[in-house]
């Protein structure tokens, strides 16, 4: 099986533009993607346990891996909520996937969504990773709008080997995350 596209980017364009911008003196210094953790909270699902399996389904076939449940770490009387009940899904990417996921993310859905300027880069934890949050599952060509019967949105979490979140924003970048830029930190 070929590369993934992205990968193949990283590997021949990517890593000798930051080895050269961030003057490091070895390729493995170079900041990489490590994982791509999709997650989904499900509050309704207090009421309706087949909310999960539904958020499941749907990470599911948006990834092409399949998702799980996870469960409350603790009880809270005010939303009826127990201690281990299901109350939303998540699916970690990596290798192949991650690299597929990421082209498909960035080439196909983010260009979906309505009134499209770009992702925020405030996202940023300042230990090089990045999340954003989308707010409609349909954007995702694989989510059929017949069989959806509530939009819920999810958090997507880029965690990368950098060590700073300017590293971090430039392998973003990179690879063709479509910032806003507000504070033009290129």
């Amino acid at each position: 099986m070929a590369n993934p596209r992205m990968k193949d980017k990283y590997v021949n364009d990517i890593v000798p533009a930051l080895k050269e911008k961030f003057q490091y003196s070895s390729v493995m210094q170079v900041p990489k993607l490590e994982k791509i953790v999709l997650n989904k909270g499900i509050g309704a699902a207090v009421a309706d346990k087949k909310l999960v399996d539904q958020g499941v389904e749907e990470l599911s076939l948006i990834t092409g891996q399949r998702a799980v449940a996870t469960k409350a770490k603790t009880s809270v009387s005010n939303f009826k909520l127990r201690e281990g009940m299901p109350i939303g899904a998540k699916v970690t990417l990596r290798g192949s996937k991650m690299y597929e996921f990421l082209d498909r993310l960035m080439t196909v859905a983010l260009p979906r969504v309505r009134d499209f300027k770009g992702v925020s880069d405030k996202g940023f934890d300042g230990r090089g990773n990045y999340s954003l949050g989308v707010t409609e599952q349909i954007i995702f060509p694989e989510i059929s709008i017949e069989k959806v019967n509530r939009i819920s949105g999810m958090d997507i979490t880029f965690v990368t080997t950098a060590n700073s979140d300017e590293e971090s924003f430039a392998l973003l970048k990179a690879f063709g995350m479509p910032f806003v830029n507000k504070n033009n930190q290129e």
